[in-house]
């Protein structure tokens, strides 16, 4: 008669608990709090470009100068690009097939993400801090 308590999984698969990837339900829930965080962050982000309407230059650096101004475009930068990162991370693992191309692609993702970020996270910088900084 078979053991009805064999199983497939390794000894330290089953001590850390972690299913077949180890890290699934890690990136389901990051994607869902980023797209909790987005909300908030997307409205005052709408309220920003709402006020800049009609601004002239000054009136507009202004307004991004202000600090908590700044901070929240930050937050909504930082938010939204690991939130793009994410998303397009499960599309290529779904989508592209054989490794090498996926590896690559996942690569890609990750650099072209981190370039809009940071060049996004410099324009804010460069605008809030500029008589200080640059």
């Amino acid at each position: 008669m078979a053991d009805k308590n064999v199983s497939m999984r390794t000894p330290l698969s089953r001590v850390k608990g972690l299913g077949a990837s180890g890290h699934g339900v890690e990136h389901w829930w990051l994607q869902r709090l980023t797209a909790a965080a987005n909300v908030p962050l997307m409205i005052a982000f709408a309220f920003i470009v709402a006020a800049l309407a009609g601004s002239s230059y000054v009136e507009a650096l202004a307004l991004i100068s202000h600090p908590l101004v700044a901070i929240i475009l930050i937050l909504a930068v930082v938010s939204v690009a690991n939130h793009m990162r994410l998303g397009m991370q499960v599309i290529i693992e779904d989508y592209v097939h054989g490794s090498a191309a996926r590896v690559v692609a996942i690569i890609a993702n990750n650099f072209y993400t981190v370039a809009v970020a940071v060049a996004c996270l410099y324009a804010i910088l460069k605008v809030s801090l500029g008589r200080i900084l640059f």
